[in-house]
């Protein structure tokens, strides 16, 4: 429908030739490209390594999206890899911290946090992935299976899985430099990042599912974040 949201969005953010779209920078008030729970308890992850030679070709090759899960539990050093690969840092030799996944104006707006079912050396709950650290920070101990389940539309596999992973969008972060073309960029990084833990858990052998019909407030309940500064964007099962 001509008018709409969506299509409002499309056509106002639109860059044009003939009409201004940069601007001055504030560099003085760039958001960080960071986030931690400093007060939370702090669990250590594994050195980041593929227990597989699984070509890229043939984790194309492999990957599906899958809905069904057994009681295995996830690895923590699986874990550790499917949070670096999805969007860990993978290189500082140059004076900079580049990331597996590409990001807009290297502003990486999206936070990673994770909804543990059943994984190896964790206690059910909610925890949210530190970058720069490569650990987790405990935000819940608690079995929230049922409540990110129902938040997912009722997708029962967000209660089967090992892990759910929840990804949510700090906007200031690309706002600051994009304005309302941010948004744009911010559901693209989003699916870098995802396809990236999709390839990730394929070379390993496990299996995962994006979802993005989701109650975000209901998400953002589970996570803790207000759903205006920071909000949930996308998820995907695990496991």
């Amino acid at each position: 429908m001509q008018g709409s949201i969506g299509d409002k969005f499309q056509q106002q953010t639109k860059y044009d030739r003939d009409k201004p779209f940069g601007k001055q920078l504030d560099w003085s008030a760039k958001p960080d490209t960071y986030k931690s729970y400093p007060e939370s308890k702090t669990i250590k992850l594994p050195a980041a390594k593929p227990n597989s030679d699984m070509s890229v070709h043939e984790a194309l090759k492999t990957r599906r999206s899958v809905r069904s899960y057994s009681q295995r539990p996830l690895k923590i050093n699986e874990l550790s890899y499917l949070l670096w690969s999805s969007t860990g840092i993978s290189d500082t030799s140059r004076g900079f911290a580049f990331r597996t996944a590409p990001s807009a104006g290297a502003l990486y707006p999206i936070e990673t946090y994770i909804a543990v079912n059943n994984a190896e050396k964790l206690s059910p709950g909610v925890y949210h992935y530190n970058i720069r650290k490569h650990c987790l920070e405990q935000l819940r101990e608690a079995d929230v299976s049922g409540e990110t389940a129902r938040a997912a539309l009722g997708q029962q596999m967000c209660a089967q899985a090992p892990a759910v992973f929840i990804w949510t969008a700090v906007f200031q972060r690309m706002k600051w430099k994009y304005g309302q073309r941010a948004y744009r960029y911010i559901y693209l990084d989003a699916g870098h990042i995802a396809e990236n833990l999709a390839l990730a858990s394929a070379s390993l052998g496990l299996g995962s599912c994006q979802i993005a019909a989701i109650f975000d407030d209901q998400v953002n309940k589970i996570i803790g974040v207000d759903g205006t500064e920071e909000s949930t964007v996308y998820m995907s099962v695990a496991g």
